[in-house]
């Protein structure tokens, strides 16, 4: 194969994608990869507790490395590397990693697509509200608790949530991101009542428990 469609974590090559033998080929394959890049709803920003950025690169095989500039998140221009001599980068672009949560119910990743078919499209009035890195969803007298890495995550997923709603003027959703004391008290009896033990609701970043 010639070409190679390659992941970096902060700047260190992680895997390789996927392989081609025309320079045709692996560039619309790259170009596609970046496309979906753009819709993803919620990016990963941290792994193993550290932040991380991604990129997507599409490497050719040869030492006929051309030179490759690319400017960092303070603007710097840096010069693109590899430590591969057989390899050359012929494009590299920034790229964004969906990121998941934990469905409480089955102790699984979840992603927003699934959470969206799963529990966003369901008829009538729902309620989410924020408790640390939890987001509670209920709808009627069901109750269901999803888990983020860290309160971050889970204020950004919410916002996100709110930017949707509000842009498909969505009526049927209302979304608690900040609870007061009285209110997480609330929560916390609710939650409690229906099962959740109390010591995993007051925690506030976890590590999640499978991988998808």
């Amino acid at each position: 194969m010639n070409y190679f469609i390659v992941l970096f974590k902060n700047k260190q090559k992680r895997k390789i994608i996927n392989k081609f033998k025309t320079f045709q080929r692996a560039k619309k394959y790259y170009d596609g990869l970046l496309e979906s890049s753009e819709t993803v709803f919620f990016e990963k920003k941290t792994e193993n507790g550290k932040k991380c950025d991604y990129e997507l690169a599409l490497m050719e095989n040869s030492k006929n490395n051309i030179n490759l500039y690319i400017k960092d998140n303070l603007g710097r221009t840096i010069k693109v590397e590899t430590d591969d001599e057989n390899l050359s980068i012929k494009k590299i672009s920034s790229y964004k990693i969906e990121e998941g949560f934990i469905d409480f119910s089955n102790k699984k990743r979840i992603y927003f697509s699934d959470f969206e078919k799963k529990y966003l499209r369901r008829d009538g009035l729902k309620l989410i509200s924020k408790l640390n890195n939890k987001m509670i969803f209920q709808r009627d007298d069901e109750i269901n608790l999803f888990t983020f890495k860290c309160e971050d995550d889970c204020e950004i997923f919410l916002e996100s949530l709110v930017n949707k709603f509000q842009k498909e003027k969505r009526m049927d959703c209302l979304i608690v991101k900040d609870s007061s004391k009285p209110q997480k008290k609330y929560l916390y009896n609710l939650l409690v009542d229906k099962g959740f033990p109390i010591n995993y609701l007051q925690r506030y970043s976890t590590t999640h428990l499978s991988k998808r």
